[in-house]
């Protein structure tokens, strides 16, 4: 199964140079990066955000390591520094002694006494000796730790920097990632406002009815008109008089008028 992948591998290959040529390297990385690009985008966002919190999330385990490394350090230089001070006070005493020694054997004695002992200037000369070798050789370590002291506190103080800078990062990317979620928030916000549709179509038919019965009244209302007013019917009563009174009075004095005179007529004719 393994000799087919490898043959199936090794004939696309071939195909692919016998087809490009020199640039089959480049269409091939150049697809490579499509298909990768094409993958992620496919992520949702929201995986994507939650993957970048785990990922921030792995980094306080490095910060506490590096807390604890800081804090040992401290300790220990806490450590160096007590034993640069007790290699101080001794290279003192020494260089005390290395004095006195030096300023009784300048004095050309032949005795010299100690702690009730009794030393010749060759004993005295030889202890100086000794005494001050040592002084010396005190001095150097003592010089070497500060230098050493010097060095890791400028490697404490760097560490120092570091951790609080990694802080405020780690701090900086939790904001980022909050501000990151609250704008997808309002996308998602906005997008589904956008894509919520109200169904109106029972207000449209409802809205149409109402318009097909105001017709049907009005129509029903035009025919009941219609209806009052025939051509060519017979009319069985007078009409409402709406003239005014001046022209019922004026109408009547006319009407009285005519009627006097037909009585009068009938009389010459009697």
């Amino acid at each position: 199964m393994l000799k087919r992948g490898i043959f199936a591998s090794g004939a696309v290959l071939l195909l692919l140079a016998l087809m490009f040529g020199r640039d089959t390297f480049s269409y091939v990385v150049t697809s490579a990066g499509r298909v990768h690009r094409s993958v992620r985008e496919s992520v949702p966002v929201t995986f994507e955000l939650e993957r970048a919190r785990k990922m921030i999330a792995s980094l306080e385990p490095e910060i506490s390591t590096h807390k604890r490394e800081i804090a040992r350090e401290e300790l220990d230089l806490k450590k160096l520094e007590e034993r640069i001070a007790a290699n101080r006070d001794d290279v003192a005493g020494l260089w005390r002694d290395v004095q006195r020694l030096r300023d009784d054997l300048s004095r050309g004695d032949s005795n010299f006494v100690y702690a009730g002992r009794s030393y010749t200037p060759k004993q005295v000369e030889n202890d100086l000796s000794n005494r001050f070798e040592r002084y010396q050789t005190r001095e150097t370590t003592l010089q070497n730790l500060e230098k050493i002291l010097a060095a890791r506190r400028r490697g404490l103080e760097a560490a120092q920097e570091k951790l609080k800078a990694m802080i405020a990062a780690k701090r900086q990317l939790e904001v980022e990632v909050e501000n990151l979620e609250a704008r997808l928030k309002m996308v998602e916000v906005a997008k589904a406002a956008s894509d919520f549709h109200i169904d109106d179509s029972q207000l449209s038919r409802t809205r149409q009815l109402l318009n097909d019965i105001k017709t049907r009244i009005e129509v029903d209302a035009h025919l009941v008109n219609a209806d009052d007013v025939m051509v060519d019917e017979i009319q069985l009563e007078y009409p409402e008089d709406h003239t005014s009174i001046l022209e019922r009075i004026t109408e009547y004095e006319s009407k009285r008028d005519g009627t006097s005179a037909s009585y009068v007529g009938l009389e010459i004719q009697d």
